[in-house]
């Protein structure tokens, strides 16, 4: 079953991440207390498109491929992705709606790896990573979503 494990938001740019056990989605905004959701990201002034900044999500079993290709021990707050996820395969998800616990999200396009990351991670993220290192996606309705919910396309 495809389903959420970990929910992480960084209130501003450049800062940790943190652990929720559930947040609330906005439609056309993304997850409250988020830095993407305020404005404050790290690309927020650059971005054009503000709709594939609303969630990103990530594989865990992609975070657990890298780690054992590279011999880290990366956390998965690390990747800075909102959601991580077990059990789906996100690049499939480009161009659809799927739904966690009633809200629904739009995959916008993969969330490849950046220089920003690459600085934090090291190269090997660059490389290693490219088309597996998560989804952006569009917020289409309001709601919550918990760790533990299954993810169900749509």
């Amino acid at each position: 079953m495809a389903k959420v494990i970990e929910i992480l938001v960084a209130q501003y740019a450049k800062k940790p991440l943190y652990n929720l056990e559930k947040c609330k989605v906005i439609k056309n905004r993304g997850i409250i207390g988020d830095r993407y959701f305020n404005n404050i990201g790290s690309y927020s002034k650059k971005l054009k498109d503000k709709n594939d900044f609303h969630v990103t999500l990530i594989e865990k079993e992609e975070i657990d491929s890298f780690n054992k290709l590279t011999g880290l021990n990366y956390e998965n707050r690390l990747f800075r992705r909102n959601i991580v996820t077990t059990g789906i395969k996100l690049n499939n998800l480009i161009g659809r709606e799927f739904e966690v616990n009633g809200v629904k999200l739009f995959g916008m396009r993969l969330c490849e790896p950046c220089k920003m990351l690459a600085d934090d991670l090291g190269e090997e993220f660059l490389t290693k990573m490219i088309h597996k290192s998560g989804l952006r996606a569009k917020v289409i309705s309001s709601g919550i979503i918990n760790i533990g919910d299954e993810i169900k396309c749509l």
